[in-house]
């Protein structure tokens, strides 16, 4: 009689053991700058800086992904230079964007520029208003270093622009700690 005691307990002694112990929830790490290392044959290798954010007034019609800040940094060209340097930066919206012909300053011939007219506003200041340039897809615009420096100083971009059908569109990003981004595209983000 004892054996078969010992054959009816032994199954809940290795149940007990491999129960797995309660864990503590896990926290979602907080949103920041992610980092892809890219090669391009004409500018050598770089590191892309993707930031996401979200749709404050999302365009018309299904998109697929969440608007995002890409940011390109290279190595510098002076020979010796550990320092990084500013390649490109790129607001992708997945939708179509309205393109504006600018006139350029100085007038050569009939040609005039591509240009998305943006407005963006950094925390609660005031609104400044660019004109970027389109990407070749048209669902992206190109911005330069000093608006993105200005954006590294905020904790809050709002950015809005129109769709190529006239609405309104809106995106916010939410800017967490840029160090690694500063230092690799060597950018200066002291007030001004």
């Amino acid at each position: 009689m004892k054996q078969v005691r010992l054959l009816l307990l032994a199954p809940l002694a290795l149940a007990a053991f491999a129960l797995p112990s309660v864990a503590a929830p896990q926290t979602s790490s907080p949103q920041g700058w992610k980092q892809t290392p890219k090669t391009d044959s004409s500018r050598g290798p770089s590191t892309r800086f993707t930031l996401t954010g979200k749709f404050l007034k999302p365009p018309h019609g299904e998109i697929s992904n969440r608007p995002a800040l890409n940011v390109d940094c290279g190595h510098s060209r002076r020979a010796g230079s550990s320092e990084g340097r500013f390649v490109a930066g790129n607001l992708f919206v997945g939708a179509p964007l309205k393109i504006d012909y600018v006139e350029p300053s100085e007038i050569h011939g009939t040609s005039y520029y591509p240009k998305v007219k943006v407005r963006y506003r950094l925390d609660e200041g005031k609104e400044e208003k660019e004109d970027w340039t389109p990407g070749a897809d048209k669902t992206s615009a190109t911005f330069t270093k000093e608006a993105l420096e200005k954006m590294l100083r905020a904790k809050t971009v709002e950015i809005t622009m129109e769709s190529a059908d006239g609405s309104e569109i809106a995106v916010q990003f939410d800017v967490p700690d840029s160090t690694t981004l500063e230092t690799a595209c060597h950018t200066d983000v002291r007030k001004k």
